[in-house]
């Protein structure tokens, strides 16, 4: 099922692209909303939405980083949160999370370099908005955030390798 919802939004993001808008249509307005014009992931989308719609973006965007906190503890099963989580999680020597093969130093790096992407939203963009007070995004800034979200959402959705907890 997984696969299956992943061909579909490949087939939709590749049709969106070849979409002819006529020169009749043209001039209309197309009023699409932000999350499609950016290819919000369907999981972001719940979380954040209505937030989003409301102004309140930088909840928006804890929303979406706590939705990827809870979705990486739920997968590798170690009782853990935020940058620890990620780290122990994605560990390229022995990882929880197995995004690839680990045959080559070039998948190792992958690894690596994702437990640090994981590791970075948490630390960078989750952290503040969750312990600072006053933390205001611009809709932009807040875009940006949930299209990374939407990103390493797909990532772990999409792995091929898992390993079980314990």
């Amino acid at each position: 099922m997984v696969i299956d919802l992943k061909i579909f939004e490949d087939i939709v993001r590749v049709a969106k692209h070849y979409t002819d808008i006529s020169s009749e249509s043209s001039a209309e307005t197309v009023n699409l909303h932000p999350f499609d014009e950016r290819n919000i992931h369907p999981e972001i989308s719940k979380v954040s939405i209505s937030l989003f719609d409301d102004g309140h973006f930088s909840q928006a965007t804890f929303e979406a980083f706590k939705y990827i906190d809870k979705e990486v503890l739920q997968l590798a099963g170690i009782n853990k949160t935020g940058v620890a989580l990620m780290m122990a999680a994605f560990n390229e020597n022995n990882p929880k999370i197995q995004l690839n093969n680990l045959s080559t130093q070039s998948e190792k790096d992958e690894q690596k370099g994702f437990s640090f992407l994981f590791s970075g939203g948490v630390a960078a963009i989750r952290n503040p908005r969750g312990h600072e007070v006053g933390n205001i995004d611009t809709v932009e800034q807040c875009l940006d955030h949930l299209s990374l979200a939407s990103f390493l959402v797909r990532r772990i959705k999409g792995r091929v390798f898992s390993q079980q907890p314990g």
